[in-house]
């Protein structure tokens, strides 16, 4: 199909334990989008059953098989109106009597094909078994379609795979309280995948779920939304309509997925469960401080000036890392020689180095800045890290390089993690890398307990954040990019971005401090101006513990068995 279509999010309460009389309201439903010309339908996660039981003969009377009764019935919907309709429903195996939380693709030619939940939240785990097949796409006569289901979305590797193996489209049916749904607008700008998202909006059993279906474009923006429900009774089945532009299919994140550099990503499979001995296992306060300000493109010695400047007069006492922007002191020199960059660039013991080391002694904080590294033949777009005694400890080597560094740069390839001795584990990324989920994935695998990002960002890649802030305790701040926000929350590690401002490159300034979870109020967001020169101090304290998502509980729920097409061109796992 190229002309654009309708698509539908069914917003949709089953009744526990009611499934044919579930199956026939939700048929009624799914009849009156498809009455609205909507081409494909989503009903949400568990739709023919509702959601909680407590073992596996408890729903054993409501489980189908897929194919089987019920989608028969939706097959002849599909039919009749030339749609496709994906059923959320509780499924079970003929040949092994084994039971998945599972979704359902039919189309106007009967049943096309099926999606087991990979990544499991508590309560199903009681009866359903973990996915076993992959991220499938199904090519239709709309575009390449693919499905994840609700607690999936909080593993930054779901979409990514969706967008790996060729999808256009990401159905995500869900029965969410709002963890699972506030990360759909960053996978779909930057999987660059069409999103429908159907939740339901009552209460069941203690769980409030809470409407805010959606469909977000490719890029990001929010093309439908429904009301944010905080009723226990809900605010009554409800559909919501917008439209996909199949022009859309190929856009720019489809365009970088042949920029990943797969042979960096390949500790992303590694399982590093409950025996990694290399992990912090102690909270550490940590008071960070971003340095935003307007750099003199290849004036080394006005850049150096301005840091210490802002340093001296606006870094508190008890700051114990500050972070710079890209290529700190020379700003994104463009240039289309390689040679062009040898004035510019230093070893990791040059001037600008022990200038730095000599300011982390002073000021008693670990410093992560960005330079242009020289080690002949080669040249790199580096960051390191220095210790409060001078010393550097850590570096990276930017792996995805950009429009302007990619003439001179050479690529690095490694991603690594500095522990540091009563402080934690910092991870470091520059600029460009943070559009490449992987990269932070990796940093999860890892441990880091904070990720520092040098960038200088203008604007090429994120989108601000717009989902309703009426479900979050505490909104979202003004200027919040998904990018940035996507590998703090994919990783469970506190990211601190640091970035430029001025109007001659056009750089968009929000260096910013991310937390883990913007429901969890001990610890706060913070965005710097997208215009001033500022130095953004934020408090934290890493490993969140006592929440309901850490770091621990991420690693240990991964499944890398199922990421394999994320690091290899091998065939999909399906």
């Amino acid at each position: 199909m190229e002309k654009p279509f309708k698509a539908a999010s069914v917003q949709f309460n089953p009744k526990l334990n009611r499934r044919n009389a579930n199956i026939r309201e939700l048929k009624s439903r799914v009849k009156q989008a498809a009455e609205q010309g909507a081409k494909l339908i989503v009903t949400p996660e568990m739709a023919t059953t509702g959601y909680h039981y407590l073992d596996r003969s408890a729903i054993s009377t409501y489980v189908d098989t897929i194919p089987g009764l019920t989608t028969d019935q939706f097959s002849e919907i599909a039919e009749e109106y030339g749609v496709y309709i994906v059923i959320g429903m509780a499924k079970e195996d003929l040949e092994t009597g084994l039971y998945y939380n599972s979704s359902a693709l039919v189309g106007p030619e009967g049943y096309i094909g099926k999606y087991r939940k990979i990544h499991q939240w508590v309560v199903e785990n009681y009866w359903s078994c973990w996915g076993d097949i992959g991220c499938p796409v199904y090519e239709t006569e709309i575009g390449k379609i693919s499905m994840i289901i609700c607690q999936d979305s909080t593993y930054l590797e779901s979409a990514r795979l969706a967008a790996v193996n060729g999808a256009d489209i990401l159905c995500f049916p869900t029965n969410s309280s709002s963890a699972s749904i506030s990360m759909l607008q960053h996978w779909s700008e930057m999987n660059g995948l069409y999103v429908v998202s159907a939740n339901r909006s009552n209460k069941e059993e203690d769980f409030q779920m809470i409407g805010a279906s959606a469909i977000w474009s490719p890029y990001g923006d929010k093309i439908a939304e429904a009301p944010v429900s905080r009723n226990e009774e809900g605010e009554g089945p409800g559909l919501l309509i917008g439209e996909i532009n199949p022009a859309d299919y190929q856009n720019p994140a489809k365009d970088r997925m042949l920029e990943r550099r797969m042979d960096s990503y390949k500790e992303l499979m590694l399982f590093l469960g409950p025996w990694d001995y290399t992990k912090n296992t102690h909270s550490r306060h940590i008071k960070a401080g971003a340095i935003q300000y307007e750099p003199v493109i290849g004036n080394k010695e006005a850049n150096l000036h301005k840091v210490k400047q802002l340093i001296d007069e606006k870094v508190e006492e008890d700051v114990n890392l500050i972070v710079l922007p890209e290529v700190s002191v020379i700003g994104p020199v463009k240039t289309k020689k390689k040679q062009d960059i040898h004035s510019f660039a230093e070893t990791d013991d040059g001037p600008t180095v022990r200038e730095m080391k000599k300011i982390a002694q002073e000021k008693g904080a670990h410093i992560v800045f960005g330079f242009a590294e020289k080690e002949l033949p080669h040249y790199y777009n580096s960051a390191i890290l220095i210790s409060p005694e001078g010393e550097v400890i850590g570096k990276h080597r930017k792996i995805h390089l950009d429009d302007w560094d990619e003439h001179w740069a050479t690529p690095g390839n490694q991603i690594s993690i500095t522990p540091v001795n009563g402080f934690g584990r910092i991870g470091m990324m520059i600029g460009y890398d943070a559009v490449f989920p992987e990269v932070a994935s990796v940093m999860a695998v890892k441990r880091a307990d904070m990720i520092c990002i040098p960038t200088s960002w203008n604007g090429q890649y994120g989108i601000e954040l717009s989902m309703n802030d009426d479900m979050f305790d505490k909104p979202y701040p003004k200027g919040t990019v998904s990018t940035w926000d996507a590998v703090a929350k994919g990783a469970q590690s506190f990211t601190i971005v640091a970035n430029f401002v001025g109007t001659e490159e056009n750089f968009k300034g929000r260096s910013a401090i991310y937390n883990l979870d913007q429901n969890y109020t001990e610890d706060e967001t913070v965005i710097a101006s997208e215009t001033e020169e500022s130095v953004l101090v934020n408090n934290f304290h890493t490993m969140k513990t006592d929440w309901w998502l850490d770091q621990e509980k991420l690693i240990l729920t991964r499944r890398t068995a199922f990421y394999k097409p994320l690091v290899t061109r091998e065939p999909p796992f399906f």
